[in-house]
């Protein structure tokens, strides 16, 4: 398990962890709805994207840790809708994909391996987030908001008739929903870490 080292962990790697933490959570206020593939409350946004940046350059617990403080930042500042529920699956997925893609790459810093472990992280965080919905998350969430996981199951229904129940709707929705995520973040992280990496560097 990679952690970060006494050398590693210092004031000015803690600012930088900080600040990436801070753009994590402005970034969770722009968010995409896909209402063809999952119910209205699921929605894409690229909060992901300065953890993997962290990861990448810090180091993969530092990926973790900006996930942690995005979602802090988002109960203290905004409150939370789901008692607290969805900022812990937020956290989960992120820091799934976050220190999978960092583990990768951090070891041997080329761009083929940068590839691979985002592409890795896709398939763990989408695996991950999938049995912690199915399993904790949804049922959890149903019992806090006093309602019937069947609501969610029917708010997936009117999307797609093919989902029936919890399990139809973390294959057909929570799954695809995920890898889309994890695709497009992707895309976004091969395509500006080089430019500011010099910069977390310094």
């Amino acid at each position: 398990m990679y952690t970060l080292s006494k050398e590693t962990w210092n004031t000015k790697t803690m600012v930088k962890i900080s600040v990436l933490g801070v753009i994590s959570f402005i970034l969770m206020f722009f968010e995409i709805p896909m209402p063809f593939l999952a119910p209205t409350f699921m929605k894409i946004d690229i909060s992901d994207l300065p953890s993997l940046i962290g990861s990448f350059a810090i180091g993969p617990m530092a990926g973790v840790i900006i996930q942690l403080l995005k979602n802090v930042l988002n109960v203290l500042i905004e409150g939370s809708t789901t008692g607290g529920v969805g900022e812990l699956a937020n956290f989960v997925v992120g820091s799934a994909f976050a220190y999978t893609a960092g583990f990768v790459y951090y070891k041997k810093k080329t761009f083929g391996r940068a590839v691979v472990g985002l592409l890795l992280g896709t398939v763990i965080m989408t695996i991950v987030i999938t049995l912690a919905n199915y399993f904790i998350m949804f049922p959890l969430y149903a019992k806090l908001m006093g309602q019937d996981i069947q609501v969610f199951v029917d708010m997936g229904t009117a999307i797609n008739k093919n989902i029936t129940d919890l399990k139809t709707m973390m294959l057909i929705s929570v799954v695809p929903f995920n890898l889309l995520k994890g695709v497009m973040i992707t895309a976004l992280t091969l395509l500006i870490y080089k430019r500011v990496s010099p910069i977390l560097h310094k």
